[in-house]
């Protein structure tokens, strides 16, 4: 399903967290895991200094990828390891673009030494600009499993959620999940007595229209188990995360831009809500049609 994986890793227990289920996933899969530091030699300390400082940034970058290298070894996953000088998030995509990586895999924030990986800045930039799926994971999760036994699409009938849709139903299709197709309607923009309201009727008509349409993809590709749901809450992401909660949720797969009538699922709101707050992995799929 993703025969090339990257993973940048900062050495943190974020990252660690991250690793253990990337590793559950290179197993089932036989992928190979390419393991990269980024020594982030676009700081002005780092520039004024030079030398000495960048050789102890690639060392604590070799050693880093040297003991999540061993980790994998011992699961019998295949591995690349790599240490790159530059600014993180645009060599992270720029190697995923040169070594036809298929997914990425980060944490959502995770600091040692000089490296960062915190969202608003590396993961953020990685999700908004990485042509590939990314898999964001919170560093304190530690719950997280494998095989994945419920992926949910939220979809809008966008183009982004579209490529979402198909990722997912990849995913579905692989680990024999059943995929969970969910409309979330955001209750505080129609007004108070929404479910009376013909701006709601017409808005959850579309909404089951679009749900239909999904489902019938996901069928079509052979996914066994699709469901259907309109979910409302006072705001989309928190829709989500309730009917993540209430149906034991393992992976939400989302796009990064997207947009049709009141519905939205755009990086800088619901898409980057989801991958701060989310309790469980959340796979972002940028569309491209975005050109972005």
């Amino acid at each position: 399903m993703f025969p090339q994986i990257l993973f940048p890793t900062d050495g943190s227990q974020g990252a660690s967290n991250a690793l253990d289920h990337l590793l559950d996933i290179a197993t089932a899969h036989d992928s190979t895991v390419h393991i990269l530091n980024v020594a982030n030699t676009t700081k002005d300390s780092v520039v004024r200094v030079q030398g000495d400082v960048v050789d102890v940034l690639e060392r604590d970058g070799e050693r880093i990828v040297r003991d999540a290298a061993d980790r994998a070894q011992e699961r019998g996953v295949a591995v690349v390891t790599e240490v790159r000088q530059g600014e993180p998030y645009s060599t992270i995509v720029d190697y995923a673009n040169s070594r036809d990586i298929d997914l990425v895999v980060m944490p959502t924030h995770g600091r040692r030494g000089l490296e960062r990986f915190l969202l608003g800045s590396t993961t953020e930039r990685v999700v908004r600009r990485a042509d590939v799926p990314v898999l964001t994971i919170r560093p304190t999760d530690d719950s997280v499993t494998y095989p994945y036994r419920n992926v949910l699409v939220p979809t809008d009938g966008s183009d982004c959620a579209r490529d979402a849709l198909e990722v997912g139903t990849d995913i579905a299709n692989a680990d024999g999940a059943t995929l969970h197709l969910l409309s979330a309607i955001e209750t505080t923009s129609l007004g108070v007595d929404v479910r009376s309201d013909i701006q709601a009727t017409m808005i959850e008509d579309t909404a089951t229209d679009i749900l239909e349409d999904a489902s019938a993809f996901a069928t079509d590709a052979g996914v066994g188990s699709v469901t259907e749901a309109v979910e409302y809450g006072p705001s989309i992401p928190r829709a989500i995360r309730s009917y993540i909660e209430d149906h034991d949720v393992d992976l939400v797969a989302v796009g990064t831009h997207g947009r049709t009538g009141l519905e939205r699922y755009l990086l800088g709101s619901v898409t980057e809500h989801l991958v701060r707050t989310s309790p469980i992995p959340v796979l972002t799929v940028r569309s491209a049609a975005s050109g972005q």
